[in-house]
């Protein structure tokens, strides 16, 4: 059953074996367990009418096979997670109006109302894909290039997403780059996208853009072939994703303080 007050949603959980800095993620041990279960956990408490885990290893599948997902076979090759959702699209002979929701398996914690923000973004705008931001924290945040920014028109669509610190605020960071300027809208992106799946079929006819290699950003190549990105801004701190084993050191001791 969906979450009241949302239209049906789908949400996919994209998850390959061989990521580049901690390979063999999905299958990682978290709290004694696969980190693939704790994030199709959590994809099932958020109101979907369906999750689907689309991996392109039959250990990932075999790790949740208990669990009431449904696992799609996907390619090796897929460039980003939003290529491996078009092929579930394809797959699955969604309807182009289906609305889709990308769930990063390696983000274990992320909190319902996030996923309703990004569902809600697309379902009462116009653009074909929708993702999320959270205000920047600190000075240090606003120059990792591991931390992306971006910037938003007034009607809350991407105007672009960058490693480099955007806004530049010329005057105020030459002052003083160890403190935020007050009063700049620094957000950070957080990597959830909401999707119609017809729009996810039309995104991999694209081809990869310039911007979008230099970056290593694939929400770029939307934009530079002239679509819209709308993003919900939500509050708070965003719990941490994995990408190496540091990363997931932490995880352990972000689900201790948990209880």
């Amino acid at each position: 059953m969906s979450a009241p007050g949302l239209p049906p949603f789908t949400v996919v959980v994209p998850a390959r074996h061989a990521a580049t800095r901690l390979p063999g993620k999905p299958l990682r041990l978290l709290a004694g367990e696969p980190l693939i279960r704790h994030v199709v956990r959590r994809a099932l408490d958020v109101g979907a009418e369906c999750v689907v885990l689309a991996t392109d290893d039959a250990r990932i599948a075999e790790a949740v096979a208990d669990l009431p997902v449904q696992a799609l076979m996907t390619r090796a090759d897929h460039a980003s997670g939003s290529d491996r959702l078009a092929e579930c699209a394809a797959l699955g002979g969604w309807d182009d109006a289906r609305i889709v929701v990308n769930l990063q398996g390696d983000e274990p914690f992320v909190p319902a109302i996030a996923v309703h923000a990004a569902v809600a973004a697309l379902a009462t705008g116009e653009a074909p894909m929708a993702t999320l931001a959270v205000p920047l924290e600190s000075p240090e945040a606003l120059f990792d290039p591991n931390v992306v920014k971006l910037v938003r028109d007034r009607q809350g669509h991407a105007l672009y997403f960058s490693r480099a610190p955007i806004p530049w605020a010329r005057d105020a960071l030459a002052k003083d780059p160890r403190q935020l300027p007050p009063g700049l809208p620094l957000l950070r992106h957080i990597g959830l996208y909401a999707y119609r799946a017809g729009f996810l079929r039309n995104y991999a006819k694209l081809q990869p853009t310039p911007l979008e290699r230099a970056e290593a950003l694939e929400q770029l190549r939307v934009l530079e072939h002239g679509y819209r990105i709308r993003v919900a801004v939500i509050d708070g701190t965003w719990p941490p994703g994995i990408d190496t084993a540091a990363d997931l050191a932490q995880a352990e001791a972000f689900l201790r303080r948990q209880g």
